[in-house]
């Protein structure tokens, strides 16, 4: 059994600053990638995605077997 301790990129409990937000984002994104848009859909253009992507990207991605 190991006795080294674990290493923990989260700031110790008590820290004199806090982590900045896009600190906390960006080491978020490193394990969980980047999974919600910045903006949600009432807050864009009718027609516009978060990502640029629509269904015609989404129907595009569809493999040939399934017969899309």
């Amino acid at each position: 059994m190991s006795t080294e301790e674990p290493t923990d990129p989260q700031p110790p409990t008590g820290a004199a600053e806090p982590e900045p937000a896009w600190r906390r984002k960006q080491r978020l994104a490193e394990v969980f990638g980047d999974v919600l848009p910045d903006t949600t859909s009432d807050e864009r253009e009718p027609g516009e995605t978060a990502g640029g992507r629509g269904d015609t990207w989404l129907k595009e991605q569809v493999p040939p077997h399934h017969g899309g």
